[in-house]
């Protein structure tokens, strides 16, 4: 029996079993309700709520303090011997990886196709509230997260949840925490697994396979896919072992790099037209306030450009605080100060450079039903005829990083379920880089599909945690900006020992 038909009868295995499980939870997940002619996605509405209550609570925290975020990951108000594995900057772009990858490329082009320009308009509202929202749960990461005695980090929704809850009501509050974190731990897990590990692995082979030959090329056969598996598996594994220190080390080069190369190359076919950006401009913003040809008018392209940008920079689903916890810092606010800045660079810079791009371009390809990548690459190559090769190396970039990053959010939710011990945590490690092999061979769609809804499902249990615990995040604000007054001021700050109480020390 050949490769292929064992992984072709694999794959309708697993989707017979599965697909009756995804398709109920999808439906409850993703319920949707009729709103002004087009439908509208119940937990992208919860998502966005929670943008603007904690908008409004900090008071526009992501406009009033964007200088300030600025300067916590420049260095400025470091402070010596802080907990911790990773800086500021490091941390940043470890969550970063996890977020930017193809929704930036394929999701945003499906936007701008479904909805029309002026989606884009919405998306960059939707990632602006979610600056607020990443900021809250960052914070939460880190006032409750817990180091080791090697001086590792474990941090997330399944270590604030529980620890936050007891603090603020108790017993009861401890019981419905420590419930609230088993799920969450098990979610992120199934995710990564799935989600941010399989699926990235596949687009990613999928895409190198249509600029090398297709089916007849080089990678196109079940060996070519076997080789790429396992090349991305040892990669995947090499870096993590190392942990979190070296994740933040080759993300840190990784991050800017590709996004640099993808900016890059946004600018440039923007200069060549440049003569159509105002027009562009105007394009987008009349198409958010009077889309024509979109299903349910302004409110459709509204709900269309918030359901990209809320799945793309996951703002509230407690992903970011894992990666984030791990900073060195002795004011957890700082950290969520920082966090911030990641909507931002993922939606309101990269998406809608994005966005902008195929505006201007206006490729054949855009409106008709064909991948988001497709389009986006027709876009690249009015300008670039060589861009779909570039565009496959930043397709590989994304998606290593964002493997790479849910590798670690997996193993925090693995160790958090069945301990810390080395056997544990080789035992993840090794189903990790199998599963990464196993994504250029099998395409499951239908567990990627329940990853994404069980994923989600976080998000419900996440927020709700955040709305309880946002006086905590209140508390930890106003005593990282005394410190920063003083700081400013050329006060003596002492040496941040009265901080220290909000790190608990673990074996």
């Amino acid at each position: 029996m050949s490769l292929d038909s064992v992984t072709q009868s694999v794959d309708e295995a697993v989707s017979g079993f599965f697909e009756p499980i995804a398709k109920w939870l999808g439906e409850v997940v993703f319920y949707a309700v009729p709103v002004g002619g087009t439908d509208l996605p119940l937990i992208v509405a919860w998502l966005v709520v929670a943008g603007l209550v904690f908008t409004g609570w900090f008071g526009f925290i992501q406009v009033r303090k964007f200088k300030l975020a600025v300067d916590v990951v420049r260095g400025k108000f470091d402070e010596k011997g802080s907990a911790g594995e990773v800086n500021h900057f490091q941390a940043l772009t470890a969550a970063v990886s996890g977020t930017v990858g193809l929704g930036n490329i394929a999701g945003v082009a499906v936007a701008v196709s479904i909805g029309g320009p002026g989606a884009t308009f919405w998306m960059i509202l939707c990632g602006l509230l979610g600056m607020a929202t990443k900021f809250v749960e960052v914070t939460l990461g880190v006032k409750y997260r817990e180091v080791h005695a090697d001086g590792t980090v474990s941090g997330g929704p399944m270590h604030y949840l529980p620890k936050g809850l007891a603090e603020r009501f108790g017993k009861n509050g401890k019981t419905l925490g420590k419930v609230l974190a088993v799920l969450a731990s098990f979610m992120i897990l199934f995710f990564g697994l799935f989600g941010g590990n399989l699926f990235q692995v596949n687009q990613s082979y999928a895409q190198l396979v249509s600029v090398t030959g297709g089916e007849d090329g080089a990678l196109g056969s079940s060996a070519g896919a076997l080789f790429f598996g396992i090349l991305i598996a040892a990669l995947v594994g090499i870096v993590l072992l190392g942990g979190i220190r070296s994740i933040a080390s080759v993300t840190s080069r990784l991050v800017p790099a590709m996004a640099g190369v993808y900016i890059v190359a946004c600018l440039v076919v923007i200069l060549v037209n440049v003569t159509a950006v105002p027009d562009a401009i105007a394009t987008i913003v009349e198409g958010a306030f009077n889309p024509e040809g979109v299903a349910g008018g302004v409110l459709g392209a509204l709900i269309i450009g918030f359901k990209r940008a809320a799945f793309s920079n996951e703002a509230g689903l407690g992903s970011a605080p894992i990666a984030h916890s791990a900073v060195k810092t002795k004011h957890p606010a700082s950290e969520g100060l920082v966090a911030l800045l990641e909507p931002f660079i993922d939606t309101v810079l990269i998406c809608t450079m994005t966005a902008l791009t195929i505006v201007i371009a206006n490729p054949d390809s855009l409106g008709k039903d064909i991948g988001g990548v497709t389009i986006t690459s027709d876009a690249f190559e009015t300008v670039l005829p060589w861009f779909p090769y570039v565009l496959t190396v930043a397709v590989l970039l994304f998606a290593i990083s964002t493997v790479l990053t849910w590798g670690y959010y997996g193993l925090k939710a693995w160790t958090y379920l069945f301990g810390r011990s080395r056997t544990s945590e080789v035992t993840y490690k090794t189903l990790y880089t199998v599963f990464a092999i196993a994504g250029s061979l099998l395409t499951l769609q239908t567990l990627i599909d329940l990853a994404d809804a069980v994923l989600f499902s976080l998000a419900v249990i996440n927020i709700i945690g955040l709305y309880l615990l946002a006086p905590v995040v209140k508390r930890e604000l106003n005593t990282f900006l005394e410190y920063v007054r003083a700081r400013n001021a050329g006060e003596s700050t002492g040496d941040g020992d009265e901080d220290q109480d909000s790190v608990k020390t673990t074996v």
